[in-house]
């Protein structure tokens, strides 16, 4: 390219590099705010955690009244992270599951920090090696029957949360066993997954047109 082809393509060029830059500052933005609130999140579930371990030494009132400090303070963080996701369609995508996953806490159909950690940051792969563990410690008697199938339930919810096939089996095992308030989940984020999708593109659409 000759020095009047360089200069030239310098000078139309110019609009692209700058759309190029903020894309990527753009980028690095939500790679870091999707960072923050994996980390704010992490910390709720380690608090929950902490009081199902502690559970046998803390009297049942001290138990109840912490873990619904904490519940209200899922919720807050699930009312700043609706804030945040709205109008921006790529932090909708970014997120989803995030919410999803806050909204299990909250409404009491998931129970496992662990399980609700892994479906908050869209690990799959992470979540179905945790089902193979359960399967092992159930076969050698180190999980209880009553806490496999609990946990199995909130996994392979998940799993369906995040478009991953299920196999019949499962399809089977699923339906015997969810529970009234894990259906309800169900079909309360179902509605309220495509309901915040349609609300953010709608305020995004009228973002747009402002411009």
């Amino acid at each position: 390219m000759n020095n009047f082809a360089f200069l030239k393509f310098m000078t139309l060029g110019t609009s692209t590099v700058g759309e190029i830059k903020m894309a990527s500052r753009g980028k690095t933005e939500t790679s870091k705010l999707k960072q923050n609130l994996e980390e704010q999140l992490d910390r709720l579930m380690q608090q929950l955690q902490d009081l199902e371990e502690c559970r046998e030494e803390l009297d049942t009132d001290e138990y109840e009244e912490t873990k619904k400090e904490t519940l209200e303070q899922l919720s807050e963080f699930n009312d700043s992270l609706k804030k945040i996701m709205s109008g921006n369609m790529t932090l909708v995508d970014e997120l989803s599951g995030m919410q999803l996953a806050i909204q299990a806490a909250i409404s009491q159909a998931f129970k496992t920090p662990e399980v609700i950690r892994l479906f908050a940051k869209k690990q799959p792969g992470q979540l179905r090696t945790k089902l193979a563990e359960m399967d092992r410690d159930l076969m050698v008697g180190k999980l209880d029957r009553g806490l496999y199938t609990q946990q199995k339930v909130e996994i392979l919810t998940a799993l369906r949360k995040l478009g991953e096939k299920l196999t019949a089996d499962d399809e089977d095992f699923l339906s015997a066993n969810a529970g009234a308030i894990l259906s309800q989940f169900e079909k309360v984020s179902t509605d309220l997954g495509s309901g915040d999708k349609v609300l953010a593109l709608a305020s995004f659409e009228v973002e747009k047109t402002k411009k």
